[in-house]
């Protein structure tokens, strides 16, 4: 008997998100569709900055003022954070979350330096007290995000509970960032159309994937426009400023937090990202700010 492919499409993290799994029984693999979708829900309400009882609005409700102690799982994103600061060179800093108090991406206005200024001040990971289980941000005020790459860490978490319960063809997608369990009940791999930075319908890709994980990181996502120049989310921790070098950078690796982080630091790095993605050794298509492409291996795939 063929298995099927069962689509669960679903909201999270403000995203439009899907599983795509295949199997013989329709009604088993929607009791894992859902408990993976629980995981992610999960993940959203823990890590969360939008909720008032997530340990990160806690950990920053605290700023300034008290220690906050942390559950395992808490320590390894910490850990993990600690991690990109250091491979970044200090661009990848997830106390830079307080920046968007000056960018409100629907509207289009540039903040002013006297604006910024003051929420620089609180961009300092390296000043972050970690020790003894538990977090401290010393300065009221300071704030961290795991944003950079809480999508990608759910979607990690969701397949894996998935590959636990047997589940080899399918994958997860959260709002673009993929993780793949397998490839088509018949072996062919997924194939997977790369956003067009400058067509909301558009796409100027298509990668064949079976596992490991595609994420892409763009000026596209949130953005304004103001007398020809584009303004995005991505900001440089060092000036408050979006950074503008590259349209989009999309990476192939074996875990989707890997791939989000490595596009994301690329996208940060600007014109020094090419070096940086090259010594990573990953798969990667990115477009500059002229519509050049750039790839390497981009075809590649990444067994379980």
């Amino acid at each position: 008997m063929v298995d099927a492919v069962y689509r669960f499409p679903f909201d999270a993290m403000a995203s439009r998100c899907e599983i795509r799994l295949a199997a013989v029984d329709g009604h088993a693999v929607e009791e894992l569709a859902q408990a993976a979708i629980a995981e992610v829900r999960r993940i959203e309400r823990t890590y969360s900055r939008y909720r008032a009882d997530s340990i990160v609005s806690r950990i920053n409700a605290a700023a300034g003022r008290y220690r906050v102690e942390c559950d395992d799982e808490t320590l390894q994103l910490l850990a993990y954070a600690d991690h990109l600061y250091g491979v970044s060179g200090g661009l990848f800093d997830i106390t830079s979350g307080v920046l968007r108090h000056a960018w409100d991406f629907r509207q289009p206005r540039v903040p002013a330096r006297d604006e910024l200024a003051p929420l620089l001040a609180l961009v300092d990971w390296p000043a972050v007290q970690r020790e003894d289980g538990g977090i401290f941000l010393p300065r009221a005020g300071m704030e961290i995000d795991f944003g950079g790459f809480g999508k990608e860490y759910a979607a990690d978490r969701a397949c894996a509970l998935l590959q636990q319960h047997g589940v080899r063809h399918g994958y997860v997608n959260l709002g673009g960032d993929m993780r793949f369990l397998g490839p088509q009940p018949d072996g062919r791999p997924w194939s997977i159309g790369i956003q067009d930075p400058r067509k909301r319908d558009g796409t100027v890709a298509s990668i064949a994937v079976s596992h490991g994980a595609l994420t892409t990181s763009g000026d596209y996502e949130r953005f304004f426009d103001i007398g020809g120049t584009r303004y995005c989310h991505v900001l440089d921790p060092r000036t408050g400023v979006p950074v503008s070098h590259w349209r989009s950078v999309s990476v192939l690796a074996p875990l989707a937090a890997l791939a989000g982080s490595v596009s994301t630091i690329a996208m940060l790095k600007e014109a020094d990202a090419l070096p940086f993605l090259a010594a990573s050794g990953l798969a990667y298509f990115a477009i500059d700010s002229a519509g050049q492409t750039y790839h390497h291996s981009i075809s590649g795939d990444y067994a379980s």
